[in-house]
């Protein structure tokens, strides 16, 4: 496995140095003033649409529409990993890469077909409201809410490690306070994104999103096509034209597996396609629509807005990965490309083309936009958890709006603190960070999403056994993987940077879900069968989600069949 795959499999520790070669770290004045009107608006498009209520902090009000709303996905679901990360997969391990292509993708379909209408009719604020009221359980609401707050935390990291290479190229290496030019930038930027979401919530968030898909795609796209043009790449369509390079990269680049076996491919494309449809900030998505058709629309004006840089992402990288071979060194063996290179890939392919300044300020600029969508995205949906599903559902029932909405910027400001301070040493790449994210979404969440909707026998007890099942399949390897490259346990694990060699083979933390959810099916269903059927009224709620009849805007399901408009019963 070279060392590119290592690092995306979260075998090795990141580059002691996180200064990308070859980048050109130094302050520029349009590059500046670019992203700082940029951020600018960003702040003022959340203090415009600034929210006081629980249904616009949480829910955008459930006002926004199809293409408006597929255009927050877009910027929600293309991070800084889709943005940076997922080129830089490409240019350091090739075709094991295009696992990352793959698995997000095809997770948006099983989104549009199985739960995004169902998801929508169910009509809670949360992902973790949808567990706690369909399992009629605290407890699951409890194990939701800290597993949707702990895959913001670590999603975000890869976000706020995108912000700060992006930054290097545009404001330079300027220490401040005692930290790195990098760490500053992680800083600044996540000071910004944390400000403008304390005052703006969804709603803001959501309008915030919108200009975010905008900006991000257009750099990218336009990034794409001037570098493909001016250096002889491409003419009129990059996105197949860059083939030509593939005898001139190596089999390092083009040849399948020869940079991971198959089953590692295979694990990472599963994890990413349960793990996209157990992510709470996407599925948070569809109870921000009027109604189901809005949610299934919008999942499909997403996917095509998502696929405009996802069928371009292999193009941009075969042009980084040639122009780094040219202009700076080789790309594989000892020491090849570093982890920090690889993900401002997109960035250098541009600075590499000797193309204007404020051109390639303007590409990195987008990766800012994107990480900054997208960290917004996680921050909501982790200070709901906290706010709604275990301050108002569990300590204080009693709380009125005014508290939720202060408890839900407070943990805002809480999770940017310790995502910050995470990420001033981040202990993988950013699509690495990311990828465990997805592995526990897909481990804990999708299994109950998938069956809380479509089996309406699955129960209480089913969930609980399931959701700790999971929870234990994707702590085991992260402590394996991860834990040793912050310097825990690092006495244990061995020259490769693991503890146990056949479990990072067969259960790597970045594909870990492969083996989780099959096991998670069983022992939720199993537990089911062997324990006795949920309430009569749970199972109406499950088949209201499917039937025809339309529903009101504000409408649940649980409303919908008694017309009751208080909480949901828990039984434990």
């Amino acid at each position: 496995m070279t060392p590119g795959v290592a690092a995306a499999a979260g075998l090795v520790p990141a580059q002691a140095g996180i200064l990308p070669e070859g980048l050109n770290v130094s302050f520029k004045l349009l590059p500046a003033i670019l992203v700082s009107g940029m951020l600018g608006i960003f702040l003022v498009i959340g203090y415009v649409f600034k929210v006081a209520d629980t249904e616009g902090m949480w829910v955008a009000g459930r006002s926004i529409g199809n293409v408006e709303n597929g255009m927050a996905i877009g910027a929600n679901w293309m991070s800084a990993a889709s943005y940076l990360g997922m080129a830089a997969l490409i240019a350091t391990s090739g075709f094991y890469g295009l696992s990352f292509v793959v698995g997000w993708s095809t997770g948006y379909f099983i989104l549009l077909i199985f739960m995004a209408a169902q998801m929508r009719r169910f009509g809670k604020y949360t992902a973790p409201d949808f567990v706690g009221d369909r399992f009629n359980s605290d407890t699951a609401r409890a194990i939701g809410a800290i597993t949707t707050f702990l895959i913001g935390f670590v999603y975000a990291i890869g976000q706020a490690r995108g912000m700060g290479l992006v930054g290097l190229y545009i404001f330079g290496d300027l220490g401040l306070l005692g930290l790195s030019g990098y760490q500053s930038m992680v800083v600044a930027m996540m000071a910004i994104t944390v400000g403008y979401l304390t005052l703006s919530g969804m709603l803001g968030a959501t309008k915030n999103m919108a200009v975010q898909y905008v900006i991000l795609i257009v750099a990218f796209l336009a990034g794409l096509y001037v570098v493909g043009f001016s250096n002889g790449y491409s003419t009129v369509l990059p996105h197949i034209e860059y083939g030509a390079l593939f005898s001139e990269l190596g089999r390092e680049f083009s040849e399948p597996f020869v940079n991971g076996g198959y089953y590692l491919w295979i694990a990472t494309a599963f994890s990413l396609v349960v793990g996209t449809c157990g992510l709470p900030h996407v599925l948070v998505r569809f109870y921000t629509v009027e109604n189901e058709r809005t949610a299934r629309w919008s999942t499909v004006w997403g996917l095509g807005f998502i696929c405009l840089l996802y069928f371009s992402a292999p193009a941009f990288a075969a042009f980084g990965t040639d122009l780094y071979a040219s202009e700076i060194g080789p790309v594989y063996g000892d020491p090849g490309m570093t982890t920090a290179a690889g993900d401002v890939i997109v960035v250098l392919a541009a600075q590499l083309s000797n193309l204007p300044t404020w051109f390639v300020g303007f590409v990195a600029a987008g990766g800012i936009a994107a990480a900054i969508a997208t960290t917004a995205g996680l921050f909501i949906t982790g200070s709901s958890a906290i706010s709604h599903d275990i301050y108002k559902n569990l300590i204080n029932e009693d709380a009125t709006q005014r508290q939720q909405v202060l408890v839900g910027r407070l943990s805002i400001v809480a999770l940017g603190v310790i995502t910050t301070l995470a990420a001033l040493d981040p202990a993988a790449p950013i699509a690495a960070l990311v990828s465990y994210a997805f592995s526990l979404a897909g481990a804990v969440l999708f299994p109950m999403f998938f069956l809380g909707l479509w089996w309406e026998n699955t129960n209480r007890q089913g969930a609980l056994a399931g959701m700790t099942t999971g929870l234990i399949v994707w702590t085991i390897p992260m402590i394996n993987e991860v834990v040793p490259s912050y310097g825990i346990l690092s006495g244990a694990a061995g020259s490769d940077g693991v503890i146990s060699p056949l479990l990072a083979q067969w259960v790597p933390a970045i594909g870990s879900a492969l083996v989780a959810v099959p096991l998670v099916f069983a022992v939720t269903i199993g537990v089911s069968l062997a324990t006795p059927e949920p309430p009569e009224k749970t199972k109406q709620m499950v088949r209201q989600c499917h039937s025809p009849e339309p529903m009101g805007q504000q409408q649940t399901a649980e409303e919908a069949i008694t017309g009751d408009d208080g909480p949901s019963p828990a039984d434990d």
